[in-house]
């Protein structure tokens, strides 16, 4: 299986399934010297990891990352990082089911015909947990790119959508409540809504914003590699994505070309960011905003019509422990890709400035 491996400097490779001994990966490009807070990339961890709260999967996983190399007394030393995840808490005899069938709209099917043989103790290699090793990963990524922030929040549930400017919340309440939502009162709606989803056996998608403030001008090359398509690539390679858009997005062509410009203050910022901090495929120093889709999990817990690998029509029912809304768990996972994109392109950066 190719396509393991994300990044050009800054580089994870994951490994694992969601039913084997462990989740992991491997950094490279990392340089030497960095002092790590191990509390913060545990904390990003605990924000993502399954059974926080009443409205995710029960599964019970402690989700403590191990390192294995590349650090020495708390600083990273240039070398290869490897991590590991143990799993603990499988329940693999949930599957057993759905060994000869398919769940609709699941990477079941195409993984079956790809390779000619899948993991179908909780999708495997396709499952949502191998975005643990992205998360550590992008951890180590937020404290390399400091003064960078990245943060990211729940924008919509449903038809539920939070429509006011992330200028005007406070990002700061994010963690305030179960969904991330960083608005009380519609948090409260989002998750009264994911709850009556869940009773009825069936799941609800969303949408997870963020910005990342403090952006030098100058990241991003020009042509096939700009910032923003390595962010989309980076958001899109994310479990139950199915759409991103940067700045305006798809709002933006209902403007005119004199609404829609950004004018110049005499310092070089703009009065609008419809940019989304990013022209040319290059960071102009204004904050980078963008929105990512999430589809309904896949897996409903509830009777459904579906194929065996016979070709034949049967019914069955998921079971087991699954999220009713994948959004509150995927804030973190958002995060660490996008923080994974913006250490590379600062290397990439520095490789330039030092070539002139």
């Amino acid at each position: 299986m190719a396509g393991n491996i994300f990044g050009n400097l800054f580089r994870l490779s994951s490994y694992g399934e969601s039913h084997g001994e462990a989740i992991g990966g491997v950094i490279d490009g990392c340089p030497s010297g960095l002092e790590l807070d191990f509390e913060a990339i545990q904390n990003d961890l605990d924000r993502r990891k399954p059974g926080q709260s009443r409205i995710v999967t029960q599964r019970k996983e402690p989700d403590e990352v191990q390192f294995h190399s590349g650090i020495f007394e708390g600083k990273t030393t240039g070398t290869p990082i490897g991590f590991a995840i143990y799993n603990t808490n499988q329940k693999s005899q949930d599957y057993g089911h759905i060994k000869d069938s398919y769940r609709p709209s699941h990477a079941d099917y195409v993984y079956d015909q790809k390779y000619g043989h899948r993991d179908y103790r909780g999708g495997g290699r396709s499952s949502a947990r191998e975005t643990a090793a992205r998360v550590v990963a992008g951890a180590i990524a937020k404290q390399l790119v400091a003064p960078m922030i990245i943060k990211a929040y729940v924008s919509q549930v449903g038809d539920l959508t939070l429509h006011t400017p992330y200028s005007e919340l406070d990002l700061n309440a994010i963690e305030a409540n179960d969904v991330r939502c960083p608005d009380a009162t519609m948090a409260s709606a989002m998750e009264d809504l994911i709850m009556k989803v869940r009773k009825e056996g069936d799941t609800i998608g969303g949408v997870v914003s963020c910005v990342i403030q403090n952006v030098p001008i100058g990241l991003g090359e020009p042509v096939f590699d700009k910032l923003h398509a390595e962010l989309g690539k980076a958001m899109l390679s994310i479990n139950a994505v199915k759409g991103f858009e940067y700045g305006s997005g798809f709002a933006g062509v209902r403007m005119k070309g004199s609404e829609h410009n950004d004018a110049f203050n005499s310092d070089g910022t703009t009065v609008t960011n419809h940019s989304g901090g990013i022209q040319g495929g290059i960071s102009n120093g204004m904050d980078i905003y963008f929105k990512v889709a999430f589809k309904p999990v896949a897996t409903l817990i509830q009777p459904y019509t579906t194929i065996d690998k016979d070709g034949n029509t049967v019914e069955t029912k998921g079971k087991g422990r699954h999220d009713p809304c994948v959004v509150p768990r995927a804030v973190p996972i958002v995060e660490a890709m996008a923080a994974m994109v913006m250490a590379d392109y600062m290397l990439l950066n520095q490789i330039h400035k030092n070539q002139l």
